[in-house]
């Protein structure tokens, strides 16, 4: 059986010295990749693994989805472009990442929280949840006086 726990502190805490350096890297340095080179990348979140060896970044092209092959890149090709490069990328945040004991793996995956956030922000507006709010706020109806 797999249990999942919660991050440790030191984890936390190194993933955001991670996030940031993959920040840095992202933003000064020149990628010689054509995907990469076009568009503007967010680190949004870094997770580690429980001996820091292992940093999953999750991104976020800047720019929206790509919609009918106009707009910004696909998430999933800035990924596997990310991942093509990324010793570049290991070499390039070595100097920021230099305090740290083994110089982390980078995996890189897409970021899908904004969209379950809007999925959770649309249901909420909906009509059904709205009629139930306003059911709920009005004094005259109970549910429990059906007796």
């Amino acid at each position: 059986m797999a249990t999942s726990k919660a991050p440790s502190q030191r984890q936390l805490r190194v993933g955001e010295h991670v996030r940031h350096a993959l920040t840095e890297v992202l933003t000064r340095e020149t990628l010689e990749d054509p995907i990469l080179s076009s568009q503007l990348i967010s680190v949004t979140e870094v997770r580690m693994s429980a001996d820091l060896k292992i940093a999953t970044a999750f991104i976020s092209p800047l720019g929206g989805r790509k919609k009918n092959g106009k707009g910004a890149a696909d998430a999933q090709a800035i990924c596997k472009a990310l991942a093509k490069n990324m010793k570049f990328i290991r070499a390039r945040a070595t100097p920021y990442l230099n305090q740290m004991r083994y110089m982390p793996t980078f995996r890189f995956r897409e970021d899908t929280s904004f969209e379950n956030f809007a999925k959770i922000d649309r249901l909420l507006k909906s009509d059904a949840v709205q009629r139930d709010v306003r059911e709920e706020m009005r004094p005259d109806i109970r549910k429990d006086d059906s007796k």
